[in-house]
């Protein structure tokens, strides 16, 4: 971050909380970052937020991939629900519960992906 030229790691933390500077891991499953062109993609990204006497800095650290602006907007807004819940799980539910698959994937919507809680509710 700031050039310690081999300092302790500790004794870097306590000096920038002395000048008060206060750094926080984020964690991130991905960063977008829209330009006029193009959209730069982080996945695994490594995001750190410094706090500089109320002025936040975010630091990303990871390889982005370019993609076409507005080129992943179709898939975010139908698909995101049904995404979080997987195909198989919903598809073990509606087996096990032997209901429609479109309930099984309410119930697992509504359990937080939880199987078993999932089953239970359409018992």
């Amino acid at each position: 971050m700031f050039g310690g030229g081999g300092m302790n790691p500790r004794k870097m933390k306590q000096m920038m909380k002395q000048m008060g500077i206060d750094v926080t891991e984020l964690d991130a499953e991905e960063v977008v970052i829209k330009t006029a062109d193009e959209e730069l993609v982080f996945s695994d990204a490594q995001v750190t937020r410094m706090d500089a006497q109320g002025q936040m800095t975010y630091q990303i650290v990871g390889e982005p991939e370019s993609r076409e602006l507005g080129a992943g907007d179709d898939e975010d807004e139908g698909d995101s629900a049904a995404s979080a819940i997987p195909a198989d799980d919903v598809a073990i539910v509606a087996q096990r519960a032997g209901v429609p698959e479109d309930d099984a994937r309410e119930a697992l919507e509504a359990e937080d992906g939880d199987l078993a809680a999932a089953i239970s509710r359409l018992e």
